[in-house]
C-alpha cells in the first residue's frame, strides 16, 4: 500500500524495524565522525602537516633560545626572509636561461617563500603569511599569459624556467609554503590559487610533459615529487597517486627518448617517484647518476618522503626498499673526500660538498628517521645548520648535549644497480691523524644520461687534494656568460670522452663507441673487493663488452709498507684480445713535471692527438719512448712530491699531453697528462706504483724525500690465470705479487711458476 503522495504505508513491525534502521545508522555515523576526527586524523586534516605540523611546530617553540644551532639557523633565515620583504615582491615575466636574472629572481622567490612560510608557523608574524600570499597571487596572475618559457631549448620546457626541473623545483619549495599558510588564507584565495595556478602547474609538468614526468632520472625526481607535494598540500588523491606511479602508459610512448640519450620509464616499464627509488639506487644506496647528480636529488626524495611519512604513514616509506633513503645518505657522505667534497664520478662539478644545503636536510632527515646515527651530528656540526623543522631540532639538541661521534671514513664498496649487480665502486682509503689518502675505482654501469664512458677508471686523493683526477663535467652551472649556465658542448665532445679518464682506450675510440643504448646495456663485473687488512686492501674488476674482442682486468692495491711513510698504489692492467690494437693509458695529474727517465721530443708547433672521441681536444706536447723496461715520471703538486714507476716494452711511446685543443671558446680546463702508449699490441699488462713521497718547503727552500722509494716495476709471467709482478726497492729490497686472474674463491689453494720456482698460497695474490 501507498499513501497519496507515493510513499509506502508501513505497519507497526516495520516502523519499529525502520526506527531501529535509523539508529543504527545514526550511531554507524556517529562513530565515523569521532573516529575521523580523532587527534591524529585531525591534524593530517588541518594545515601545515607535510614539514611541519601543530605537534611540531609546538615542540620547536617550546624549544626557541634554548638550541643554539637551531636557533642560530632561524636567526639566519629570519634575517633572509626580512631583507626580502624589505626589497619588495619581484616577479618577473620569464626571459633568461640559467643565471640570468629572471631565473635567478624566480628562484629566490621561492627560497624566501618556503623560509616565509616557516617563520610564519614559529614566529606567528602575518607579516610572513602576507608576503607568501601575495607572492603566490602575484603568480596566478601572471601564469595563464603565457604557454612555455621563451628560451626552447630543453627537451622539456618549462614555464617560469626554460626547463621543467627548474620549474619543479619551484613548485617543490612553494608547496611547503603554501602548506604553512593555508589555513591562514580565507577559503576563496585557496580555491583561487588551487584551480589558477596550482592544478594547472601540476598539470603541465606531469601530462603536458610525459617526456619529462615519465622517465627515470634526477629530472623526473624533482617532476614527480613537485606535483606529489602540492597535491598532498590540496588533498588531491589524483596528483598523488600521479606522482606516486606515473601517468598511465597510454599517454607515453615507451620507445621514446629524450634529447639526453635517456628513456621512458625503468626496465621493468615503472614511473613515478617509487619507480625512481626503485632503479636507480642500489640496496648500498649508490645512485646510478653519480654523486653529484646523488646530491641534487637528495632533497626531493628526502622531502618528499618526510611528507608522506607525515600525511600518509601507512605507506611507510622510509621502510621501502629496505629502508635505501636513509642508507643513500651514507652512501654520499662516503663518496667525498676528506674535505666532504663528492668525487666527481660521470657528470660532477668539482667543489661540490655536503656543505650545500639539501645535505644539510638530507642529514637532518636521515638521523630523524634513521637510527639515530651519532656520526650524522659530527657531519651537522660542521654543516652550521639544521632544517627548521622536528628533524632539525632533534639533531640541534643531540648536538646541544654532546651527542656527536666522527664520521670516520672507511674503505668501502658500493653496489651499483636496482639488485647492486651491475658493478660499483671500490674506496680503498688510509686514515691517519696527519695523512690520509684515497683511491676511487670506477666499475659501475652507465649511469643514465649524466654517465661517462670511463669503464675501470680511477681517480686519487691526499688529504682532500686531487692526485690523479677525474676531469668532471664541461658546465658553468649558473653562469649566464657560458652557454646561459648550461651544458658546453665540450662536456659530449671531451668530459664523456674515454681519454678523458684514467683508463685505457683502444685505438683511440671511447668506449662503445660513444653509444648511449650500447653502453646502457653493460657494466664491469667486480672480481674482488677486500679492505680486510689495512695495509694491504684489494679492489678488482674486469670489462667485457666496452671494446668487443677485448677483455680489460684492473686490479688496484694500497699497500703500506713498514719501510715508507706513506702508503703506496699498485696498478695492474690486463688486457687480453682478440686481435692487435693500439692501447693509450693516460694518467691525469696537476702541478709541474719535475724528472723523467725517459728523453722526450717537444714540438715546436703543437697538433691534436688525434681527430675525434675526446683526442681532439688534446695537445701533444712531448713525446719520447721508453726504451726501457721501467719508467719514472715525477711531478711537484701541492707542496709534495709524486712517481709514477711503470714497466714498459722499450718501444712504448710516451706522451706529454694537455687539454685545449680546439677549443675556441676557452671552455677547457688546461690540464696534463701523461700517455702510455702501446702499438700493435694484442695481449699486455700495464703494471705501475703510484706513490707520494717528500714535501718541498718554499719558505725554506728545501726538497724533502724528492725522490722515487722505487727503482723499479717488472712483469715476469702474464698468463690467463697469473700474472707475476716484481717490484724493487731503492734499497734493493724486492717484493713479489702474483695474481690469480680466473678464479677469486678467497679459500682457493693456488700454485704458479715464476721465473723457474713454484709458489703456492690461499686466495687471490700472493705478496712477499
Amino acid at each position: 500500500m501507498v499513501n497519496q503522495i507515493g510513499l509506502p504505508i508501513l505497519n507497526h513491525t516495520q516502523m519499529i524495524q525502520k526506527k531501529y534502521s535509523y539508529l543504527l545508522i545514526a550511531c554507524l555515523i556517529l562513530v565515523f565522525i569521532s573516529c575521523n576526527n580523532s587527534p591524529e586524523n585531525k591534524e593530517l586534516d588541518q594545515h601545515p602537516n607535510l614539514i611541519l605540523n601543530a605537534k611540531s611546530v609546538s615542540e620547536i617553540k617550546a624549544n626557541l633560545g634554548n638550541v643554539p644551532l637551531f636557533d642560530e639557523t632561524l636567526a639566519q633565515t629570519k634575517e633572509d626572509v626580512d631583507a626580502a620583504i624589505e626589497k619588495g615582491i619581484e616577479v618577473p615575466v620569464p626571459k633568461d636561461m640559467a643565471g640570468g636574472y629572471t631565473h635567478t629572481q624566480h628562484k629566490l622567490n621561492y627560497a624566501n617563500m618556503q623560509k616565509a612560510g616557516v617563520l610564519f608557523q614559529l614566529l606567528g608574524d602575518e607579516k610572513y603569511a602576507i608576503f607568501v600570499r601575495d607572492m603566490l597571487l602575484a603568480y596566478a596572475k601572471i601564469f595563464p599569459t603565457f604557454e612555455t618559457h621563451p628560451e626552447p631549448r630543453s627537451y622539456a620546457t618549462g614555464k617560469f624556467f626554460w626547463q621543467c626541473l627548474n620549474d619543479s623545483n619551484w613548485l617543490t619549495y612553494t608547496s611547503q609554503a603554501y602548506d604553512c599558510i593555508y589555513d591562514w588564507l580565507p577559503k576563496e584565495q585557496t580555491d583561487y590559487l588551487n584551480t589558477n595556478l596550482f592544478r594547472p602547474y601540476a598539470d603541465f609538468l606531469s601530462v603536458g610533459n610525459p617526456k619529462y614526468f615519465n622517465r627515470v632520472h634526477n629530472h623526473s625526481t624533482w617532476g614527480n615529487v613537485a606535483v606529489g607535494m602540492i597535491g598532498l598540500v590540496m588533498d588531491d588523491e589524483e596528483l598523488i597517486n600521479r606522482a606516486l606511479y606515473g601517468l598511465d602508459k597510454s599517454d607515453v610512448d615507451l620507445t621514446e627518448k629524450d634529447n639526453d640519450g635517456g628513456f621512458i620509464y625503468d626496465k621493468e616499464g615503472k614511473a613515478g617517484f617509487l619507480a625512481n627509488v626503485d632503479s636507480p639506487f642500489s640496496p648500498d644506496g649508490f645512485y646510478t647518476e653519480g654523486p653529484y647528480y646523488q646530491r641534487y636529488a637528495m632533497y626531493p626524495f628526502l622531502i618528499f618522503a618526510e611528507a608522506l611519512q607525515n600525511k600518509k604513514p601507512d605507506l611507510k616509506i622510509f621502510e621501502y626498499k629496505n629502508g635505501v633513503l636513509i642508507k643513500a645518505v651514507d652512501a654520499l657522505l662516503n663518496l667525498t673526500d676528506v674535505d666532504g667534497e663528492f668525487f666527481p664520478l660521470n657528470d660532477g662539478q668539482k667543489g661540490m660538498s655536503y656543505y650545500t644545503s639539501s645535505l644539510v636536510s638530507a642529514v637532518d632527515i636521515a638521523y630523524f628517521y634513521g637510527k639515530q646515527d651519532a656520526r650524522l651530528l659530527s657531519v651537522a656540526k660542521k654543516q652550521g645548520a639544521v632544517q627548521l623543522d622536528a628533524t632539525g631540532l632533534k639533531v640541534a639538541l643531540a648536538l646541544k648535549n654532546g651527542a656527536e661521534k666522527p664520521f670516520v671514513k672507511e674503505s668501502m664498496e658500493l653496489s651499483d644497480g636496482s639488485k647492486g649487480d651491475e658493478g660499483g665502486i671500490g674506496i680503498l682509503r688510509y686514515n691517519n691523524q696527519k695523512q690520509t689518502m684515497a683511491l676511487v675505482y670506477k666499475y659501475a654501469a652507465q649511469g643514465l644520461s649524466h654517465g661517462h664512458y670511463d669503464k675501470l677508471s680511477f681517480s686519487m686523493y691526499e688529504n682532500g687534494d686531487e692526485v690523479l683526477q677525474d676531469y668532471g663535467l664541461s658546465r658553468f652551472v649558473n653562469v649566464e656568460q657560458k652557454n646561459g649556465g648550461g651544458y658546453l658542448k665540450e662536456n659530449k665532445t671531451y668530459a664523456k670522452q674515454t681519454i678523458a679518464h684514467n683508463t685505457i682506450t683502444q685505438n683511440e675510440t671511447s668506449h662503445f663507441g660513444y653509444d648511449f643504448e650500447t653502453g646502457s646495456k653493460y657494466h664491469p663485473e667486480k672480481y674482488i673487493f677486500d679492505a680486510s687488512n689495512a695495509n694491504f686492501q684489494l679492489v678488482s674488476a674486469k670489462e667485457k663488452n666496452a671494446y668487443p674482442g677485448t677483455e680489460m682486468h684492473r686490479t688496484f692495491m694500497m699497500v703500506k709498507d713498514a719501510d715508507i711513510e706513506k702508503p703506496f698504489i699498485i696498478d695492474i692492467n690486463k688486457v687480453q684480445s682478440n686481435k692487435n690494437n693500439q692501447y693509450d693509458l693516460p694518467f691525469h695529474y696537476f702541478g709541474q713535471i719535475i724528472a723523467t727517465s725517459f728523453s722526450y721530443n717537444v714540438p715546436k708547433t703543437l697538433s691534436p692527438l688525434g681527430d675525434k672521441y675526446g683526442y681532439n681536444h688534446i695537445w701533444k706536447e712531448g713525446v719520447g719512448t721508453a726504451n726501457a723496461e721501467s719508467i719514472q715520471f715525477t711531478w711537484l703538486d701541492n707542496k709534495r712530491f709524486y712517481t709514477i714507476t711503470s714497466a714498459t716494452n722499450k718501444d712504448d711511446e710516451l706522451i706529454l699531453a694537455r687539454v685545449g685543443a680546439n677549443d675556441p671558446e676557452f671552455n677547457l680546463r688546461k690540464d696534463p697528462s701523461i700517455i702510455i702508449r702501446k702499438k700493435n699490441t694484442q695481449n699486455t699488462v700495464y703494471a705501475s706504483i703510484i706513490e707520494s713521497h717528500g714535501n718541498y718547503d718554499p719558505v725554506k727552500e728545501v726538497a724533502k724525500n724528492a725522490y722515487s722509494n722505487f727503482s723499479k716495476i717488472e712483469v715476469l709471467t702474464d698468463t690467463v690465470d697469473y700474472t707475476a709482478i716484481k717490484i724493487t726497492f731503492k734499497t734493493g729490497k724486492e717484493k713479489l705479487l702474483i695474481l690469480a686472474n680466473t678464479n677469486n674463491n678467497s679459500q682457493k689453494e693456488h700454485t704458479a711458476t715464476v721465473k723457474g720456482t713454484n709458489y703456492t698460497w690461499t686466495g687471490t695474490y700472493y705478496y712477499k
